[in-house]
């Protein structure tokens, strides 16, 4: 079995940043390179972002929803701010202290389904009742 060389950094970070706000991008450099599609960047301090990550908590489905169609490994906080209640729901259920676990830049689960507007409404109600209980 041989090891894969590393994904160049500057590529990460590059890809990283622009899953922020830039679909168009995002697909270039997946096309050229398909294994950013989960690649981490640090921006400092253990502050660990995906492009997953960084589309979630910016409320931008159109770049998760092309990430998780090309493989992206999906979590609580892409689900909550793509209106999966039952996902959100389920990982509650089953460690129930993912509630107060923050995301990429110290972003609360909360904030994320707030970025998913309309859509993630219910997320949002299910969150602030269990913040309130």
């Amino acid at each position: 079995m041989s090891k894969e060389e590393a994904l160049d950094r500057a590529l990460v970070e590059e890809f990283v940043t622009k899953a922020h706000a830039d679909l168009n991008r995002v697909t270039e450099l997946l096309d050229q390179e398909p294994g950013l599609v989960n690649a981490s960047w640090d921006w400092g301090g253990g502050d660990w972002e995906t492009g997953l990550g960084a589309a979630a908590h910016m409320g931008r489905k159109d770049i998760a929803q092309a990430l998780l169609a090309r493989g992206a490994r999906l979590d609580v906080f892409a689900a909550a701010m793509l209106g999966k209640l039952e996902i959100v729901q389920a990982v509650l259920a089953a460690f129930p202290d993912a509630l107060h676990i923050l995301g990429p830049h110290g972003i609360p689960l909360l904030r994320h389904a707030k970025a998913g507007g309309e859509e993630a409404a219910p997320v949002v109600a299910f969150l602030e009742g269990l913040l309130k209980s």
